[in-house]
């Protein structure tokens, strides 16, 4: 079995990751703080034209008809360079949520052409992650009531901002009353799609995490190689070195975790538990591991407001919590570990090799 990605998927993600590098630039981060809605219209409008928001929506109903696989190099590369946007989170849970429900519920199937074409935005809650970033540009939103799923319009519900360490962030608090009008999904369907999008959810940012473990290590490289100190640049100095090489240790045995459960959720999204919190906590580590050891190469400089590294910095320690902190998921892991049958061994990497296939 080849475990590479294909040369499709590669190209699309390079061409994806030069034009985040080119658009998504630390000055123009800081420029939007100071703004209302803290986006950036040009970089939505090429990300759109690019077609990653309705790249899981099967192709039937108007999408692109790919998978997690071919989505999680483009998520790592949106952390990479700290991407303020929702867009992964919009691809690997609004869009995938809509589409289910559509396939039952003429109100859903109502809207999807809608949010294919750009003309509506949708925000999804959880109750796992009931804060909804850039929530007060949604048209539509999915809420949880237990195991039911609600469909709700703008002007059903009450937003309250919500303070986050990230200032890219713009987070919100979706306050509403459930109604059997609203309900679009309950019981044990209703209960499959929420831990799907819970799965896809904490797939989107563990690959984020990645990228900005990734990009927090680059900026200490180049910063150590500029700074100098007796003479010398510090990264020459073998205590530096050990700090980054820690780093891109944690982060090279973090990958394989998370392009497996990119993987799993692509074969079954309900399903994929124990892949996607292995994921997450590797990932989450990596990534806070790059946070201090970069901190420690800045020195001074990096506690302060000028130092672009914060903005790496803040954004790892919010998505580390975000779709589930590392307790969580590491009781969903020792909740699978321990479960009679639990398929363990590198032989169970991808499931069982027979028609009973088991990824949770």
């Amino acid at each position: 079995m080849d475990f590479s990605f294909s040369e499709e998927q590669l190209e699309f993600h390079n061409a994806v990751a030069s034009m985040l590098r080119n658009e998504v630039t630390p000055e123009r981060i800081r420029a939007r703080w100071d703004t209302e809605s803290g986006a950036d219209a040009e970089v939505e409008k090429q990300i759109a034209e690019m077609g990653i928001p309705i790249m899981l929506v099967p192709e039937e109903q108007g999408g692109l008809g790919l998978t997690a696989v071919d989505i999680v190099l483009i998520a790592e590369a949106a952390g990479q360079v700290a991407l303020p946007e929702s867009i992964i989170n919009d691809a690997l849970v609004c869009a995938p949520l809509l589409a289910e429900l559509a396939l039952d519920n003429e109100r859903c199937a109502q809207l999807l052409p809608q949010l294919l074409a750009g003309k509506i935005r949708l925000g999804v809650g959880h109750l796992i992650n009931p804060y909804i970033n850039f929530g007060a540009d949604r048209d539509w939103f999915i809420l949880p009531q237990g195991d039911e799923v609600h469909l709700v319009a703008r002007d059903e519900v009450m937003l309250t901002p919500v303070g986050s360490v990230d200032p890219s962030r713009r987070l919100v608090r979706v306050d509403w009353t459930a109604s059997e009008k609203s309900c679009v999904a309950s019981g044990n369907y209703g209960a499959k799609l929420w831990r799907a999008a819970l799965n896809r959810g904490a797939l989107g940012a563990a690959a984020q995490l990645a990228g900005l473990a990734q990009g927090m290590i680059e900026r200490a490289v180049n910063y150590s190689m500029d700074r100098e100190q007796f003479g010398k640049a510090i990264g020459s100095f073998q205590a530096v070195k050990h700090l980054m090489a820690d780093c891109a240790t944690r982060l090279e045995f973090a990958r394989p975790p998370l392009y497996r459960s990119a993987y799993t959720v692509s074969v079954a999204a309900e399903r994929a538990d124990y892949a996607i919190s292995h994921a997450k906590v590797a990932t989450g580590e990596a990534a806070l591991l790059a946070a201090r050891n970069a901190m420690q190469v800045h020195g001074a400089m990096g506690y302060t407001w000028e130092c672009d590294l914060q903005i790496w910095m803040k954004h790892a320690w919010a998505l580390d919590k975000a779709w589930g902190d590392a307790g969580f998921h590491k009781n969903r892991v020792h909740q699978w570990l321990l479960r009679e049958g639990a398929l363990t061994g590198p032989e169970y990497s991808f499931g069982r090799q027979d028609e009973e296939l088991s990824y949770a």
